[in-house]
């Protein structure tokens, strides 16, 4: 089997979660699995090696398991981003749209240092905001260029294309239609 053939298989799918009329796609079975896991951190990893990048970031909260391993097989720091209020210094503030909400991340001021080539790592797209925002308070944050990556990209909704068009190359491991069955 290839590795996108095991990452596939290691996802579990639930209908009507968080609300009716959602397929939510749960990579609780990815992390699970030591294969599937180990698959996914290599890729993305492979795909950041040649990029010179110098810290990783994730968004909460599956980001952060992903983006915290791939900084380790990188050999690079990870910055968290954050829902609101769950970080104790200042922050930058950046509000988005959900598929089916509002929300609000933030992330330390002084996160990056003088670091500019960022990876930002999340465990899907489906409408873009969550990344999108991510990468705006990188920008506040200091950094000149960002990537990101992802486990699972939506292609029946618009966000990787959103993500491309705002000047952020996308990896994305997966693609898949995120509709019901």
């Amino acid at each position: 089997m290839t590795a996108k053939e095991i990452i596939h298989h290691a996802i579990r799918k639930i209908p009507d979660y968080p609300q009716k009329g959602i397929l939510f796609y749960d990579i609780t079975t990815i992390l699970n699995n030591a294969n599937a896991f180990h698959q996914v951190v290599n890729l993305i990893a492979d795909y950041a090696q040649d990029k010179h990048i110098e810290m990783v970031a994730g968004l909460e909260a599956r980001g952060f398991i992903l983006g915290a391993a791939v900084a380790y097989r990188l050999g690079l720091g990870f910055v968290p981003i954050r829902k609101k209020g769950k970080l104790p210094c200042a922050t930058f503030s950046q509000d988005y749209a959900l598929e089916y909400g509002n929300a609000t991340v933030e992330i330390h001021q002084d996160a990056l240092g003088s670091c500019q080539k960022v990876l930002l790592c999340d465990d899907l797209i489906a409408t873009g905001g969550t990344m999108l925002a991510g990468a705006e308070l990188l920008r506040q944050a200091g950094a000149s260029d960002i990537f990101t990556a992802c486990v699972i990209e939506f292609t029946d909704m618009d966000g990787g294309q959103k993500i491309r068009q705002a000047g952020l190359p996308l990896f994305s491991i997966l693609q898949a239609d995120g509709s019901m069955p």
